[in-house]
This record gives structure tokens, C-alpha cells and sequence, in this order.
């Protein structure tokens, strides 16, 4: 046992959560727009429109959760050795 954590290593933890959601809604964000460009700019169906959108955000959602996990799960890993 390494004993309780210092309140730099808690402080620490907290910006590494921050960054990566804001770095994760970041990329969801572009993501989605890139996704549903089509949908948002063309005059489609009302099924083609939704198709579109739903890829998008599925897209988004995934591109989220991949950038959440990596940098709370990877990139520490890589630090410490």
C-alpha cells in the first residue's frame, strides 16, 4: 500500500478527468458535425436525413467514449514506464 493520496495527486486526477471530457465532448462535437454535414446541408428524405443523423451520433458517441479512455486509461499507463 502506497497510503492515502496527497491532495496534489487528487488535484492531479481531477484535471486528468476535466481534459479528457472536454477533449472527448470536443471531438464528439466535430465529429457529429462531420458526420451529419450531409444531412444538415442537402435536401434529403426524412429517412436519409435520419440515417445520417443517427450514424452521427453514434459516431460522436463512440469517438467520446475512445477519447475518455484513452486518456484515463492509456496514457497513464505510458507514463509510468
Amino acid at each position: 500500500m502506497t497510503g492515502p493520496r496527497t491532495q496534489a495527486e487528487r488535484d492531479a486526477a481531477t484535471v486528468e478527468i476535466m481534459f479528457a471530457v472536454v477533449t472527448g465532448a470536443l471531438l464528439a462535437a466535430l465529429l457529429f458535425f462531420v458526420c451529419a454535414s450531409p444531412a444538415l446541408v442537402s435536401d434529403l428524405s426524412g429517412a436519409a436525413e435520419r440515417a445520417w443523423l443517427t450514424t452521427a451520433a453514434t459516431t460522436a458517441t463512440a469517438g467520446f467514449a475512445a477519447r475518455v479512455l484513452q486518456v484515463l486509461w492509456w496514457l497513464p499507463r505510458k507514463r509510468r514506464g
